[in-house]
């Protein structure tokens, strides 16, 4: 009784949406990974992909250094222009194309003492951090 009633409701149901013939293609399996054989342009969104979902933390990784505050930012950078202009000077004055020549003496710039000597036929330069104590040599030859 069931098949009598789903007949005519199958062919109704043929009869309006039609009779459309199946389409079928064949499948190609591209690997996306270029470790197997996939494109090696591939790797770079792959390595970024598995980074931003890694959420493992080394307990053994360097913190990140504290954000500085502006007066310790601003102190950096002088001091770093500091030490330039003086290295610009160093190399003009050695090299001949200095307008403004070093004179030797002692400099405190932030931490550092640098003294500047000259020597027989250039420079010495002796730099010393006074926070942790270490001390650089730099000697400038002559032409």
């Amino acid at each position: 009784m069931k098949t009598t009633v789903l007949l005519p409701f199958f062919a109704a149901l043929v009869a309006v949406l039609g009779w459309h013939p199946a389409a079928a293609q064949d499948l190609i399996y591209r690997p996306v990974n270029p470790a197997f054989g996939g494109d090696s342009f591939n790797y770079q969104w792959l390595q970024s992909s598995a980074q931003a979902q890694n959420s493992t933390k080394d307990p053994n990784a360097p913190q990140a250094p504290a954000q500085l505050d502006p007066l310790q930012q601003f102190q950096q950078s002088l001091n770093q222009q500091i030490l330039g202009q003086l290295a610009q000077r160093l190399v003009g004055n050695q090299f001949g194309t200095g307008a403004d020549p070093l004179r030797p003496g002692n400099y405190s710039v932030g931490t550092y003492q640098i003294g500047v000597n000259p020597n027989g036929t250039g420079f010495s330069i002796n730099i010393l951090d006074t926070s942790t104590g270490n001390q650089t040599t730099i000697t400038i030859p002559g032409l």
